[in-house]
This record gives C-alpha cells, sequence and structure tokens, in this order.
C-alpha cells in the first residue's frame, strides 16, 4: 500500500468528511477523493460508505483505520526521535587531543564556548598518533595534535590541519632542588639527574641528547598526576611544555638556557561540512593558544 494514501485515508476517517480533511492536509478535495479511490483499487475492497449523513466506515475501512492509526504513531514517533537526534548533534562536539592538551587548552577552550553556548555537550577523547584517522573517519569533529617543530612538517592525508602555536618547553624542578633558585637552567648542569619522559626516543630525550648527554630515564610515562608526583618529590626531572604551566604550578618551571625545544600544536579537521560548533570551538583554541604564546 502506498503510505500517503493510507495516511490521506485515515484523515478521512476521523474527520468522517472529505472536505475536512481535505483543509486537515493541506490539499484539494478532488485530491482527497482521488487518493482514497486509488486505495481502495488497490485493496480491492470499499473501505467507506458515503451516506446522506456523512460517511461511514465499512467493516474493512475499520480494519485498515486501526493500522493506519498505528503507522501514523510510529511516524510520530520516528519524527520525536528525529528531532531528539537533531538537537543532540547539533549541541555534542566530540574532540581528541594528545594528553597535554587535554589538560592545558581543551578544558578552557570547552569553557569559552560555554559562555555563548550553555547547552554544548563535550565528549573528550585522548589520542595520539590515531586521531587523524578518527577525525577522518568521523568519529571526532575536531582534533589537536603536535609534531616536533624540528621535524619536516606534516600534512594529514584528507585533513585540514590548522596551526595553533609553537609550543615551549621549560626545565620541570622540584621546588627545593638545587639548580631552582637559577632564573634559567641549562640541560647539560641536569645531566646527573634522573629523568622522566614519555618515550625513550621523544623529544625530552632528543633534547638531552643534543645538550650532549644521555639521561637516565627512570620512569617512561605520560600520565601527568605521576610526572608531577616523581618531580615534586625530587625523584626525577623533566622537560615540561608551556600547557602544563599551571598543572605544574607546584613545580620549580624555569627557561631553558640557549634554544629550547619547540613543538607545533594544531587542529585536524575532516573535508566537506563541520559540526556547527568546530567554528566557536576553534575561535576559543585560537584566543587561548595566542595568550599562551604571548605568555613570558
Amino acid at each position: 500500500m502506498e503510505p500517503r494514501r493510507l495516511l490521506t485515508f485515515r484523515a478521512v476517517a476521523h474527520e468522517r468528511s472529505f472536505s475536512r480533511a481535505a483543509r486537515a492536509l493541506a490539499l484539494s478535495q478532488p485530491s482527497v477523493s482521488n487518493q482514497v479511490a486509488a486505495l481502495e483499487r488497490e485493496v480491492g475492497v470499499r473501505l467507506l460508505d458515503r451516506q446522506p449523513g456523512g460517511l461511514r466506515l465499512t467493516p474493512e475501512g475499520e480494519i485498515l483505520l486501526d493500522h493506519a492509526d498505528a503507522i501514523a504513531a510510529r511516524l510520530d514517533l520516528a519524527r520525536t526521535q528525529l528531532a531528539a537526534a537533531a538537537d543532540e548533534y547539533r549541541t555534542r562536539l566530540r574532540v581528541g587531543a594528545f594528553p597535554t592538551a587535554l589538560a592545558g587548552l581543551i578544558p578552557a577552550a570547552v569553557e569559552r564556548v560555554r559562555r555563548d553556548h550553555p547547552a554544548i555537550k563535550v565528549t573528550v577523547d585522548e589520542g595520539g598518533g590515531d586521531l587523524g584517522g578518527r577525525v577522518r573517519s568521523g568519529e571526532l569533529h575536531l582534533a589537536v595534535a603536535f609534531q616536533d617543530s624540528a621535524l619536516p612538517r606534516t600534512e594529514p592525508a584528507g585533513l585540514e590541519r590548522l596551526d595553533l602555536m609553537r609550543e615551549h618547553f621549560m626545565v620541570a624542578l622540584a621546588a627545593d632542588h638545587p639548580l631552582a633558585g637559577r632564573n634559567e637552567v641549562a640541560l647539560a648542569d641536569l645531566a646527573e639527574d634522573d629523568w622522566t619522559a614519555a618515550q625513550t626516543d621523544g623529544l625530552i630525550v632528543s633534547a638531552c641528547r643534543a645538550a650532549g648527554f644521555e639521561p637516565n630515564l627512570v620512569s617512561i610515562t605520560s600520565d601527568q598526576l605521576a610526572i608531577r608526583a616523581l618531580i615534586g618529590r625530587g625523584l626525577a626531572v623533566t622537560l615540561a611544555p608551556q600547557l602544563l604551566a599551571d598543572a605544574f604550578a607546584d613545580l620549580a618551571l624555569r627557561p631553558i638556557v640557549g634554544p629550547s625545544p619547540t613543538r607545533d600544536v594544531y587542529v585536524l579537521l575532516p573535508p566537506g561540512g563541520r559540526h556547527p560548533l568546530v567554528a566557536p570551538t576553534l575561535e576559543a583554541l585560537d584566543a587561548i593558544a595566542a595568550a599562551l604564546a604571548a605568555a613570558p
């Protein structure tokens, strides 16, 4: 059965009038009559008896009306659920980021966006090398990633890269470390210290090697709470990025003597259409990154 004819028949059956049904459906009366007649030919039985006092449903019409009411109810439910899903889509943003950005960039950006969009719901996922693929697949609406500034610039295939900032690193020491009183610290002066780093061949280890020594790594972790605890208790030192300045405020953070290692922090966006909350989120990320880059 053709659904449009079935719903037109339903309107006529409830109104008991072709003219009233036509007004309710915003159709002409001949169009309504033709649709009901076509439905009767399709099912092979009469559905309505036309009498001087109005229309009366035949027994077959009563049966079909029950089904038409059930179909109409499911369609109404579908509209309600789709509207709710569309509203959920408009207000929920899925963001991915590397751990440091999750602590020092994303919360501040979401807070800014919520000033103008208080109903925003944000799902934040930690990621690393998988962030580009997750944006490309549609799992994430955007992602914040980074690369070592000393390496050739990467342009992930099929994605748009928008640079946010070039982030500098500082030496992170315990507050009572012998070098904590200095305004600047040379990496070579920490050659005998124990170190913590996220990787055995990442930016921190590369910076130590460039300073002329191989760091004694006593911890390999990207867990910021663990890193802060190790340094705070004097068990290790490390290089901390600008994004962790607030999270590591209880430690001694000192500029590095000479060239500082840097990394480029950027946003990855999918091709084509963007989620409506991406634009204000980008504005917030740009503003926060600009403030961090301008900080002494």
